[in-house]
């Protein structure tokens, strides 16, 4: 599995991780094999959120004895980002995770409170040691410059957006100031939902023919295109353990840029939207 600098959390995280929203709608013990085997197979890049329903108690099972390997992420509800909210809500996190540490901690996206309240929180944890560092989640570059003065150069260490071959927005400008602000840009929702290419549509036979070059998967193809940017990473959700062992072979695949160039022609970018999309 390939392992990238997170941002200016300074660690190095791998480029595959695993997301987790709706994992606690499928059978928990299948949930948490999934789980398990993705961080087997080098995946130890996880997501989750207070908003998940019970995902984080599902996280928290999967990396039992393992917490080490992990590097865990979680996000608080905008309406809880108070300075005292965001505090309580990460302390809710990590009982329900079994932890007593966050790798990294998002604001889900931007919301009523202050920012500035909000970062005075994240720093407060910090200080604490129950965060290492934190970012933000579905930012557009004013929010993105909105926070940068709010938080303090330096101090955000991702962006988590919504991201996908039919859904390219990001690259138009969140991405670039990423980019030149040193802020890792996490792909949320990688394939979609329940939209991505199918073999019979033009831009699918351009991933199997992809894929079948080195003999991989349409889908571990989409992923290596997503990631093919070097602040990037992407987390897909597993719903098997065979499933979770298909997005981990994304993190060893290499795209030739002829490769890259027929999949930016199959699925163009598109006008830039007026607001950033999330889901």
């Amino acid at each position: 599995m390939q392992l990238r600098r997170f941002g200016s959390s300074g660690r190095e995280v791998s480029v595959i991780g695993q997301g987790t929203w709706y994992i606690d709608d499928a059978h928990r013990p299948t949930a948490v094999a999934a789980l398990r085997r993705g961080l087997d197979l080098g995946m130890t890049h996880l997501d989750t959120a207070e908003m998940y329903g019970d995902a984080e108690s599902v996280v928290g099972e999967a990396i039992a004895g393992r917490r080490d390997e992990v590097f865990l992420v979680s996000k608080v509800l905008p309406s809880n980002a108070t300075r005292a909210g965001t505090v309580a809500a990460c302390e809710r996190s990590l009982a329900r995770l079994g932890t007593d540490r966050l790798d990294c901690y998002l604001l889900h996206w931007p919301g009523p409170h202050p920012l500035e309240d909000t970062f005075a929180g994240f720093e407060r944890l910090r200080e604490q040691g129950k965060i290492l560092s934190w970012g933000v989640s579905n930012f557009d570059v004013p929010d993105l410059d909105a926070a940068w003065k709010a938080g303090g150069e330096g101090r955000i260490a991702c962006n988590q957006v919504l991201y996908h071959l039919e859904e390219r927005a990001i690259e138009h400008a969140v991405l670039p100031w990423c980019e030149a602000h040193g802020v890792a840009t996490v792909a949320y929702s990688p394939f979609g939902h329940g939209s991505f290419p199918g073999p019979r549509t033009p831009g699918g036979r351009v991933l199997e023919d992809i894929a079948g070059n080195h003999g991989a998967t349409a889908r571990q193809v989409a992923l290596r295109f997503l990631v093919r940017r070097p602040s990037s990473f992407t987390i897909p959700k597993a719903s098997s353990p065979e499933h979770a062992a298909d997005n981990a072979g994304a993190g060893a695949l290499r795209l030739t840029e002829a490769e890259l160039a027929r999949i930016d022609a199959a699925f163009p970018l598109g006008p830039r939207p007026r607001r950033l999309p999330m889901l």
